[in-house]
C-alpha cells in the first residue's frame, strides 16, 4: 500500500512538471498586477507607473498598478508576500523594504526571506541643506560650527523614525556631533521650518528642496549620493567633502512573492534592464529627477541586506526601539 502511495506521489509530481514548464514557457499570458505600496500620485507611485507603462509592451500584457498604502508600506508588500509565487502579483518597493525590520517588531514578512528581488529600479538622492544665514557653507566648516556648540544645534526630518531622521543620524555619527532631533509631520514643513532658519540642517530630497536652493533662499552643503547630481553639478558629495562610505539615496526596486519560478524572475529581470537601458525610459525618469539603476537579480538581493545592517545601525544610533 505504501509503495502504490509512492507511486502515486511520483507520477503527479512527474505529470506536473510538463504542465509547469509550459506554464513559465507560455509566461505572461494575463495581466500582471503590480502592487505599490503607497496613495497615488507620490514618488513611489510615479515610478511604479513609468515602469508599469515600459513593460506592459514588452511582456505583451498589461502592467495594472493596485495602490495599497497603509502602514507605511508594510500593508502592501504583505499582499505580495502572501502572493501566489506565480509572476503575476509584484511589487513595486522603495528603501522602506530594508528600513522597516529596523522599526517594526513584528513585520508579517522577512524581506529577504520572502520576496525574489528582480531588479533595482531607480534612485534619488538627498541634499543636505542650510540656512543661507549660517556661515558654514562647507560640510567641513558646518562639522567644526556644531562641534562648537555641541548639543545646541538642532537638525530637522520629515518624521521620527523616517528615512530623513536616519539618514541625519548616520550622518552625525559619522562627523562625531551632537545635535538635538526636531521632527515634522512631513518634509514638507520640514523644509518650511527650514526656510524660517528653525533648525540649521535638514536632509531633504530633491524636489522639496531644489526651487529653494536655486532660489538662494536655502544653501545646499552636500549631495547624499556617491555622485554628483546633474541638477546641481557644483554641490560636491558628502564623501567628497570628507565623510568616506556615506551614501543616503532613497531607491525603488522590483520584487516578486518567494519561490517565483527562476525562470519567470529571469523573464522579469530581463524585460526590466532592457527597458531601463533604452534611451526615451531614461528620459522619463531623469524628468522626475530619478537615475535608473538596472541590476541582476543578486545584486539586487546584495544592495537588501546591505541596507537593511545600515538602517539597523542608524536605528541604533537614534535610540530608536521597533514598536
Amino acid at each position: 500500500m505504501i509503495r502504490r502511495h509512492a507511486c502515486a506521489g511520483l507520477l503527479a509530481v512527474l505529470a506536473a512538471g510538463p504542465l509547469l514548464a509550459q506554464a513559465q514557457s507560455s509566461y505572461p499570458n494575463r495581466a500582471i498586477r503590480m502592487v505599490v505600496p503607497f496613495a497615488p500620485g507620490g514618488g513611489t507611485d510615479i515610478v511604479g507607473r513609468l515602469l508599469a507603462d515600459s513593460l506592459a509592451p514588452a511582456l505583451g500584457t498589461s502592467v495594472v498598478v493596485d495602490n495599497r498604502p497603509g502602514g507605511g508600506s508594510t500593508v502592501g508588500t504583505a499582499i505580495v508576500a502572501k502572493a501566489t509565487p506565480d509572476g503575476y502579483t509584484v511589487l513595486l518597493n522603495t528603501i522602506d523594504l530594508s528600513v522597516s525590520p529596523a522599526l517594526h517588531k513584528n513585520l508579517p514578512y522577512v524581506p529577504v526571506r520572502d520576496f525574489a528581488t528582480v531588479s533595482l529600479v531607480a534612485e534619488q538622492p538627498n541634499l543636505m541643506l542650510a540656512h543661507p544665514s549660517l556661515a558654514a557653507r562647507t560640510l567641513k566648516e558646518f562639522t567644526a560650527h556644531v562641534r562648537a556648540n555641541p548639543g545646541k544645534l538642532t537638525y530637522g526630518s520629515s518624521g521620527l523614525g523616517t528615512t530623513t531622521h536616519l539618514a541625519t543620524e548616520l550622518l552625525v555619527l559619522a562627523i562625531q556631533c551632537d545635535m538635538i532631533h526636531v521632527p515634522y509631520k512631513g518634509i514638507g514643513p520640514a523644509v518650511t521650518a527650514m526656510l524660517g532658519n528653525e533648525t540649521t540642517t535638514l536632509i531633504s530630497t530633491f524636489a522639496s528642496a531644489l526651487p529653494h536652493v536655486k532660489s538662494a533662499r536655502l544653501r545646499a552643503i552636500a549631495v547624499t549620493s556617491l555622485k554628483r547630481a546633474p541638477l546641481l553639478p557644483d554641490v560636491p558629495t558628502i564623501v567628497e567633502s570628507g565623510v568616506p562610505g556615506y551614501e543616503f539615496t532613497v531607491w525603488y526596486g522590483l520584487v516578486a512573492p518567494a519561490g517565483t519560478p527562476r525562470a519567470i524572475v529571469e523573464r522579469l529581470n530581463k524585460e526590466t534592464v532592457t527597458q531601463l537601458n533604452t534611451p526615451s525610459v531614461q528620459q522619463r525618469f531623469d524628468g522626475q529627477g530619478l537615475t535608473v539603476t538596472p541590476s541582476t537579480s543578486a545584486q539586487y538581493m546584495d544592495k537588501l541586506k546591505s541596507e537593511a545592517d545600515k538602517w539597523a545601525k542608524a536605528a541604533r544610533a537614534a535610540k530608536i526601539e521597533p514598536q
